[in-house]
């Protein structure tokens, strides 16, 4: 069984913790990245290669280099809003950057790839508030298009040449490395809990509360909220089946935890686990916000064995706190 894992984006956020548990769970990481998000003293001792998605030949020779057996791909523009006011950026990076990847993994002989998916493929649905994997594809922005195309990419690379792929689609990502080794640093930062622990820290002056008048038992939004430890576990579970199995074909699994979090709950819980307090101002909805967005986690417990150990709003919070006060 071949265990060198190529983790493009590896730098990352998310990257840099899966790149942690990969090393932990006796895989060899390699990390590629372009560094335009990420953070050199993130990869923890992985052997690094410095490249662009875009560099199809410095792919290719950086997996016959390694012996890559295997390919995690986060390299991408994640920022929802922003795809809608320069919408090429996402297209350019998270659809022909993932054809070049595909391009280079053809010509090196890797068949084997775990793609860094979204919820966000769900788009605005009202009809149901668990989302299972067999729903259709909806995007409502962008960056949900640009992850979707790719969706439909690999789904055809499998039939037509026996690419063996899994497609994680994460809810709300959040949390950090519970000995605080990583940690959550997007700049800027549009995520919810990061923000709050801004403010939290005296770092900006409020955190703002979009819709209060949801359907939902105290008027605010509900999201799934997972810890990035447990996305990490779920990417080596993924890359584990993918080494277990030969057979072609690319299969989307949520990894969420089947149950949600209100803004209004989020916000009390750093306040209480911080023993700080700040200025909460509440807005009107935002355009395309659904009330309730959870995961159906059914698929992920049967194909991968894998279910959310760490993503009570406790440990989440407690983890990001603990990170962000040490970062400063």
């Amino acid at each position: 069984m071949n265990k060198n894992v190529l983790v493009v984006g590896g730098a990352g956020y998310i990257g840099s913790h899966t790149t942690l548990v990969l090393q932990e769970a006796g895989y060899t990481a390699i990390v590629y990245d372009n560094f335009s998000a990420g953070h050199r003293d993130a990869c923890f001792g992985a052997d690094l290669v410095e490249g662009d998605l875009a560099d199809t030949a410095k792919l290719t020779q950086t997996m016959r280099q390694f012996d890559i057996g295997s390919v995690i791909h986060f390299a991408a523009l994640i920022e929802a809003g922003q795809s809608v006011i320069t919408p090429l950026p996402f297209f350019h990076n998270n659809v022909a950057g993932t054809l070049s990847l595909l391009d280079a993994m053809n010509a090196a002989g890797v068949s084997k790839l775990v793609f860094s998916s979204t919820a966000a493929v769900y788009g605005n649905r009202t009809d149901t508030a668990l989302l299972g994997e067999d729903l259709p594809r909806t995007p409502i922005n962008p960056y949900g298009d640009s992850k979707a195309m790719v969706e439909t990419v690999l789904e055809a690379c499998a039939a037509a040449h026996g690419l063996q792929a899994i497609a994680l689609r994460y809810f709300n990502a959040c949390g950090a490395d519970a000995q605080g080794r990583c940690g959550e640093r997007h700049d800027p930062e549009t995520h919810l809990i990061p923000l709050i622990l801004q403010a939290a820290l005296g770092q900006r002056p409020d955190i703002k509360i979009y819709g209060t008048d949801y359907d939902t038992p105290d008027g605010t939004c509900i999201r799934d909220y997972i810890h990035v430890s447990d996305l990490a576990l779920g990417h080596v579970a993924a890359v584990g089946h993918l080494l277990e199995n030969e057979t072609p074909g690319c299969t989307s699994i949520n990894l969420g935890t089947g149950s949600g979090q209100s803004v209004r709950q989020v916000v009390e819980a750093v306040k209480r686990i911080s023993g700080r307090d700040f200025s909460v101002i509440e807005h009107p909805r935002r355009a395309g916000d659904p009330a309730a967005l959870v995961a159906d986690v059914a698929r992920a417990q049967a194909v991968l064995g894998w279910q959310a150990r760490y993503s009570t709003l406790e440990t989440i919070v407690r983890d990001a706190w603990n990170f962000a006060c040490k970062a400063g």
